[in-house]
């Protein structure tokens, strides 16, 4: 593997350094090369794709000294504040429409997933509520999530960032009125 190292240091060198704009990281980059391909030789299928081998591990080095780099600005204060009322009036909002798209689900549905998600009940203490195993409990309130899901995005198009939910509008503006 050294003899090969030493064949394609001068060209990796090059690539790297027509990519990095930092001279000290150069050399930085050519060692976590050369330890990731010696770490993972056994990976190489054929001598003859070294050198593709070796391009790669260069380049994707490259891009995770890039990532470690990135610079981000924070958000002014005001305007994180603004973002998390609107998201905040938005949920509470669609909570309003919760409760009724749950009551439209199967009873045997509905009532497992309104105990824990509106309820906060414990999936264990529903099952001995409901008279089922712990595992038909989770079940149910696993379907009935699905099937919510199901009803939800039928009844919305939500815009979701960070905080979770934070708008949605309803397909049908008569939609709006039932919730």
């Amino acid at each position: 593997m050294i003899s090969e190292w030493q064949n394609h240091k001068t060209q990796l060198r090059s690539y790297v350094s027509n990519r990095i704009d930092d001279a000290d990281a150069v050399d930085d980059i050519l060692q976590d090369v050369y330890l990731k391909a010696s770490g993972n030789l056994h990976q190489l299928k054929s001598k003859g794709s070294l050198k593709g081998w070796l391009y790669r591990i260069a380049h994707n080095t490259i891009m995770d000294f890039y990532r470690q780099r990135q610079q981000f600005e924070a958000l002014p204060d005001d305007l994180v504040a603004e973002e998390q009322e609107s998201g905040k009036q938005a949920r509470e909002e669609l909570a309003e429409c919760l409760r009724p798209l749950i009551d439209e689900l199967p009873e045997k549905y509905g009532t497992p997933l309104r105990l824990a998600e509106l309820e906060g009940v414990s999936q264990q203490a529903i099952a001995d509520q409901l008279g089922l195993s712990l595992s038909g409990a989770k079940s149910r309130i696993q379907r009935g999530r699905v099937k919510f899901r199901q009803q939800m995005m039928a009844c919305c198009d939500f815009e979701i960032g960070q905080e979770g939910i934070t708008n949605y509008v309803p397909k049908d503006p008569l939609q709006r009125a039932k919730c």
